[in-house]
């Protein structure tokens, strides 16, 4: 155990007294350097030798010899001069040094020397500190490291979390090639991670004892490593009291660390020199400095070959982690802290409070979110000791009584054995972690070896597994977390079985993402939160989401489950990007919901001006399934508008297997060879072709005399294509469609002209770019309003049609995904409108139409690109939202948000009307 820093300040002091007439290099330097270590209680010879020769490259005479004065392999050369000397001088020898030592013997610290003076480089933080000797005592805790205590400076996106995972990598494939797979592989390097950690930050003393041992107990030919690291493990998992007096001293000097993670045996490895130097290169880093909450992830993404490759795709930002760990519980008890800080007796309630919280992540993986919240709540409990401390001096003398918070307050389910064992580590390191920064807080160690409490990591199926078996509802105060999300087409057959034995009792479930199962699962355990405890707060929830299950289809299978179970949305982040620093990094679009049965009128929503940037957070009245500021309406998808406009359809469906589909190419070629059939080529357009003005065609072959067809033989080909494609089929219906191979599958063309709706489109256009067409062929990617007139392209394509869709749409990755069910049929059309709104709207949309035909040449995706719009058209669709805003309102609307706000409770009136009102007179087109 490391000397308290009272001890170590004494001792200090001690040390620059007895040192203050030293003069001369030869005669008292290494002396000097084993009493400096003793001040930290350490003995020279256990960490650092004298006189460590260093042969320079390709130099073979004595000038190509170098002895460095005083050296401990990966943390610090000491260089010594006599009293006087240049100091300067004694730093570019030791720097000369570095050149020459294995890359994991490179030192973190240079210390130099005169007696009189001692300058301290850091190499990490690039910084340099000079003194006196006389002020040893006062500059002490810069060598803090010599002790084992180190400063926790974590940086969740720092390169050296990479390069962590990217050593054990090497590790892992060296024992998988040579046979030591599987649990005994995980095992083994959930193992040797704790042992890592555990001889960088105090656990193991002294400092870097694991790599000592390793370096001067095994065989640089590796062939004993396996048996030998065996053997440490049986010393970890044995109490000192039952260890055989005999045993090695350097052995014995390790602690007992017990938590069952040492327990199980496992069959010796057998390494080779490679591995050997693999592992030696993993201790070569400083892993005090590494944040558990990421490198558990990445951890775990070196076992597999494919997800290494794209390394920190997989994990969670920190601050990702804190965007829904703050609202959902944090922000609450800073401010109750806040409060209670001066009054003594409110504060010792307060903290015994803290105690009383656990937390439950079903979908844990490698324990990020845990390991998040577990850091949070011991950085408050260290605010509430600095604050109960203030003026007492008590916490000075023995804060161990005083850590109330542990690990065993947190629980977590996951599917895989290894993350789940990463989860429990993870925890337990960021325990030891704060453990040390609680004790340069108040200048002593602390730690909590041997492991007491232990973190509840269930290696379990959640959606299969009753969530009270694992921490009873009377206990559970949060649950949190990132499931999978896994959309249907991404399921695997496993997980679609598992998701519906959760919503199988939902019309519809089989389109459900795969998260959703988390969402209903935690609304069932809600749902039993009568029968909780008298005065135990509600279980408050929140998870992260693919924003699907807040948009389009989702949201109307999964929310209606959720509202009538009587679960409250109480905070909630709109769609922002997800993604992290790292190589490989991951870019999702997610929300974040959280949710309770209580309906706190203090709910906050999240927007994001851009969804790579900051959140700003607002009061609202309430957050409903859409994440929008208005009343909990869910929107399901139906045949009618339900206002009295135009009915839209999508296009026909070829059904042909592409044979009446033809390339700008193909046609031409089809057409030098059989001119006759230019009349059955027609414009085919899906959304690119619509907004891109991609020229794309089909045989169009509606009414075509068979006598015609004959004289075809090119086109009759396709036609036979067609109709042995349908025959192939497995469907029916399919195969009676080969009785008509000269038709589409099915024709819902329009007789005339039709207002053109792409069903995909940019999630950057501003607006939804519409146009009317006269008679090209409409694919099943375009919708069409074959009977529109000019007021309904003026409301459509403005910017309070266009908050609708972003709202109400599916996604197709990030782009809309229009639908005539949900988006069209669904909108809230402006009702009871005068003469004098009508024509407002038709003339801003004439004006739209004209602006966009001064630039002939641009094609609907550049006039609605923000970044080629021209300024005449933005002018005129401003002019559009305006007059737009007009017809609904008579006011100005603030944003997306306002507007379908506002759309919502419009909605809402018109479901509940027994009849449709008309939207307004309809104007012809002209």
């Amino acid at each position: 155990m490391p000397l308290s820093w009272n001890d170590i300040r004494a001792n200090a002091t001690s040390f620059a007294h007895d040192w203050a007439d030293a003069a001369n290099e030869r005669a008292d330097a290494q002396t000097f350097w084993n009493e400096f270590f003793e001040v930290f209680g350490i003995k020279r010879r256990q960490v650092a030798t004298f006189e460590k020769h260093v042969q320079k490259f390709g130099d073979a005479s004595a000038h190509g010899n170098g002895f460095i004065d005083c050296f401990w392999p990966g943390t610090l050369i000491a260089e010594h001069k006599s009293r006087g000397k240049d100091l300067d001088s004694a730093f570019i020898q030791a720097v000369d040094y570095t050149a020459y030592l294995k890359p994991r013997d490179l030192p973190q610290y240079i210390v130099v020397s005169d007696f009189a003076r001692i300058r301290l480089h850091d190499l990490v933080n690039d910084e340099e500190h000079e003194f006196a000797l006389a002020e040893l005592p006062r500059q002490i805790k810069r060598f803090g490291f010599i002790a084992g205590y180190k400063p926790q400076v974590l940086r969740a996106e720092d390169p050296v979390n990479v390069d962590a995972a990217e050593r054990m990598g090497k590790l892992h494939d060296a024992l998988k090639a040579s046979g030591y797979t599987g649990h005994k592989l995980e095992m083994l390097l959930v193992r040797l991670l704790f042992c890592l950690f555990a001889e960088d930050t105090g656990i193991f003393q002294p400092a870097q004892a694991f790599r000592l041992w390793l370096e001067e107990r095994t065989a640089e030919d590796g062939s004993d490593l396996g048996s030998k690291i065996a053997h440490v493990f049986q010393i970890l998992d044995t109490p000192h009291q039952q260890r055989q007096k005999s045993l090695d001293e350097q052995l014995a000097a390790f602690p007992y660390v017990n938590g069952d993670l040492f327990t199980e045996t496992l069959p010796i490895p057998a390494f080779d020199r490679d591995m050997r130097d693999a592992l030696l290169d993993a201790c070569g880093l400083d892993w005090s400095q590494i944040s558990p909450a990421v490198f558990g992830a990445m951890f775990q993404s070196i076992m597999d070959s494919e997800a290494r490759r794209n390394l920190g795709a997989h994990y969670t930002s920190e601050q990702n982690i804190e965007k829904l760990i703050k609202p959902l519980f944090l922000d609450e008890l800073r401010a109750e802290f806040e409060r209670v800080k001066h009054n003594r007796n409110r504060l010792f309630e307060f903290h015994k409070k803290l105690r009383t919280l656990t937390f439950l992540d079903p979908a844990c993986g490698c324990g990020n979110f845990l390991v998040v919240t577990y850091r949070a709540l011991r950085e408050l409990e260290l605010d509430v000791l600095r604050a109960a401390s203030t003026g007492s001096g008590q916490l000075s003398l023995d804060v161990h009584g005083f850590i109330n918070i542990d690990v065993d307050q947190f629980f977590g389910i996951e599917i895989e054995e290894f993350p789940a064992r990463i989860a429990e580590v993870a925890l337990w390191l960021t325990d030891h972690q704060m453990n040390v920064k609680v004790g340069e807080e108040f200048g002593m160690y602390f730690a909590r070896i041997p492991l007491r409490a232990t973190p509840h990591i269930h290696n379990a199926n959640a959606l299969r597994l009753d969530w009270e078996d694992v921490v009873p509802k009377e206990r559970l105060s949060y649950i949190l977390g990132n499931p999978p999300f896994g959309g249907k087409r991404y399921q695997s057959k496993f997980q679609k079985a598992d998701l519906q034995s959760v919503t199988g009792h939902i019309k519809g479930s089989g389109t459900l993402d795969f998260v959703t199962g988390w969402f209903v699962k935690a609304s069932e355990l809600l749902a039993r939160e009568p029968d909780r405890a008298a005065g135990r707060p509600p279980i408050r929830c929140a998870f992260v989401s693919t924003n699907s299950i807040a948009q389009g289809e989702q949201v109307s299978l999964l929310w209606p489950e959720m509202l009538r179970r009587g679960v409250k949305i109480q905070f909630a982040h709109r769609t922002f990007r997800w993604s992290n620093e790292a190589r490989g990094k991951a870019a999702v679009h997610c929300i974040i919901v959280g949710f309770g049965l209580d309906d706190t009128s203090q709910k906050i929503l999240f927007e994001y001006d851009d969804i790579n940037g900051l959140p700003q957070g607002k009061p609202v009245k309430n957050i409903n399934p859409y994440l929008v500021d208005a009343p909990d309406v869910v929107i399901a998808s139906r045949r009618q508008p339900i206002c009295n406009v135009p009915h839209v359809s999508f296009g026909s469906m070829p059904n042909d297997g592409g044979n009446l589909i033809l390339s700008d190419v193909e046609k031409a070629e089809l057409l030098i060879c059989e001119p006759s059939a230019e009349s059955w080529v027609q414009r085919y357009l899906g959304s690119e072709e619509f907004l891109h003005d991609i020229k794309r065609w089909c045989l169009w072959l509606e009414d075509l005399p068979p006598a015609r067809l004959k004289e075809l033989p090119r086109v009759r080909e396709r036609v036979q294509a067609v109709r042995n494609k349908r025959l192939e089929s497995s469907r029916l219906a399919t195969q009676r469609l080969a009785d008509v191979p000269t038709l589409f599958g099915e024709n819902r063309q329009p007789e005339g002209p039709y207002l053109a709706i792409p069903k995909t489109s940019s999630e950057r256009r501003p607006y939804l770019p519409i146009a009317f067409r006269d008679s090209e062929i409409a694919s099943t990617e375009l919708f069409t309003i074959p009977d529109a007139k000019i007021f309904h392209f003026g409301i459509i394509t403005s910017m309070m049609h266009a908050a609708w869709m972003r709202y109400t749409c599916g996604r197709l990755k990030s782009d809309f995904r229009y639908s005539a069910g949900l988006v069209y049929n669904n909108f809230p059309w402006p009702q009871d409108l005068s003469h004098n709104q009508c024509e407002a709207v038709e003339a801003a949309a004439t004006v739209v139409l004209d602006a966009r035909a001064q630039f002939p040449d641009a094609t609907l995706a550049d006039l609605y690109d923000p970044l080629t719009m021209p300024p005449a058209l933005l002018k005129a669709h401003r002019k559009l939202d305006r007059a737009v805003d007009a017809a609904y309102a008579r006011k100005k609307f603030s944003g997306d948000a306002d507007r379908v706000a506002f759309l919502f409770e419009e909605y809402a009136k018109l479901t509940q009307l027994p009849e449709k009102r008309p939207a307004a007179k309809q104007r012809r087109r002209g």
